[in-house]
């Protein structure tokens, strides 16, 4: 059996330990640098506070409604998210932490155990211990599990937080009450195509052959049908698979293989020997992969023409809370691969943060699905078949939106509307540039 553990309103529920008199009122937590709600307590949600919704859109209504509006404490919630997942591991070896406020645990040799009591004693010693209050679903399949644990939050009075979906006649209730689109797995294109041949809930869904499955959605597709059914697909994800490091220095035992060979002296020596590393660490820690200036964005390399400003920031704040949580290590160790080099709503959280990373910290061309190409260098107009330079692909969520980027010194005579290319050589002793915000004027000086 698996079971899905979710905190409830993890962002709030960490501010309202910290502070009970928010207890029972409407409280929202913002993205970084305060652009979006991302977090939002059963009473923001009762008065219809969307997630995402954008703070300065529903400023007045916040005034209004009395909502306490708080900015993310990114530290905190990642201490909290580990402390949770620590409590998690005491009860079964076998866990993989999904994101900072989700986790499956898989129980093996529990056959002779009550597990609807056994995780009333996990919810409860979490809150005991954390005051973080959790839902726990629990089922055959990890699939399942997701879907018991949507019951056990949407019926907390009569589940108090723990669902066990251990019948026949419960899957099949269950899947005729969840909606098709709020199946785990199936993103906002799959769903409207099964709503438009009249699948709208997961039990329509699973009454599919497994032929169309397969050819209109991919072996993923079916993985997650059979999942549906009651057989068990999924294993957990508790080490990624081996991929490969990005360099050998003196101070990691790793190895080259999918990464071309670099230089010896391309390493981070210098920052592990040097007596600041603990700072040095922490402050790149705290550094987010792209930040919001007013209603800008500066990110290293770029940004997926398919992603709107709310998907940039949610997905570079997923990241820098994985590298700040006690998983740290294990998240880092299952980031370093070129795949999945196409973002689509299917992939698992861990997969979304490679192609977060890799897309906003190392992208030049891409398809306009966002595919990502990691080789050609060039100048923009050299761009290989089938892509082009990310900023010339149409965004419709992002037009009006200045982005500032660098990682591209051999860019030439750019100039593209409310895009602004930084990055000018000067490592390679070419120039060192900087813009004036208020105005856009360029400076630059020579690195020789």
């Amino acid at each position: 059996m698996f079971a899905l553990i979710d905190c409830n309103n993890f962002y709030v529920s960490c501010e309202r330990v910290f502070n009970p008199a928010l207890e029972k009122k409407p409280v929202i937590v913002l993205s970084n640098n305060d652009g979006c709600a991302i977090s939002r307590s059963n009473e923001a949600k009762a008065l219809g506070i969307p997630m995402g919704a954008p703070a300065f859109k529903f400023e007045k209504f916040f005034r209004k409604n009395k909502v306490e509006v708080f900015s993310s404490n990114f530290p905190l919630y990642g201490d909290m998210s580990s402390r949770v997942m620590g409590i998690l591991s005491k009860f079964t070896p076998n866990i993989e932490i999904y994101s900072i406020d989700e986790a499956f645990l898989k129980f093996e040799g529990f056959e002779n155990y009550d597990l609807e009591y056994y995780c009333q004693n996990i919810k409860d010693m979490v809150f005991k211990w954390t005051g973080i209050p959790i839902s726990i679903g629990i089922a055959p399949t990890k699939a399942l599990a997701k879907v018991a644990n949507r019951i056990a939050k949407k019926f907390p009075n009569k589940t108090e937080g723990v669902y066990l979906m251990n019948s026949e006649e419960m899957r099949i209730r269950a899947l005729k009450w969840l909606k098709i689109n709020d199946v785990w797995g199936i993103g906002f294109k799959h769903a409207e195509r099964l709503k438009s041949i009249n699948i709208n809930t997961a039990y329509g869904f699973i009454n599919l052959e497994d032929n169309w499955v397969r050819k209109n959605m991919s072996v993923i597709g079916l993985r997650l049908k059979k999942e549906l059914e009651g057989k068990s697909i999924l294993e957990l994800e508790e080490v990624r698979s081996a991929k490969k490091a990005i360099a050998t220095t003196r101070s990691f035992e790793s190895t080259i293989s999918d990464y071309k060979k670099i230089k010896e002296s391309d390493n981070f020596d210098d920052i592990l020997n040097s007596n600041l590393r603990e700072k040095i660490i922490e402050y790149l820690l705290n550094r987010s992969l792209a930040l919001k200036l007013d209603q800008s964005i500066l990110v290293h390399a770029g940004i997926p023409p398919i992603w709107s400003k709310e998907d940039v920031f949610y997905y570079s704040d997923h990241v820098k809370l994985n590298m700040q949580s006690l998983n740290a290590e294990k998240f880092i160790d299952s980031i370093y691969s070129n795949k999945p080099n196409k973002f689509t709503d299917s992939l698992s959280m861990i997969d979304k943060s490679t192609y977060a990373i890799n897309a906003l910290t190392r992208m030049r061309f891409c398809s306009k699905q966002g595919e990502l190409d990691y080789n050609a260098k060039g100048n923009f107009n050299l761009n290989p078949l089938g892509y082009k330079p990310w900023f010339l692909h149409a965004n419709e969520n992002l037009k009006n939106t200045d982005i500032f980027f660098g990682h591209w010194s051999t860019l030439k005579n750019f100039n593209q509307p409310k895009r602004y290319h930084l990055d000018t050589g000067c490592v390679w002793g070419n120039k060192l540039t900087a813009i004036r915000f208020e105005d856009k004027q360029i400076f630059s000086v020579g690195c020789n």
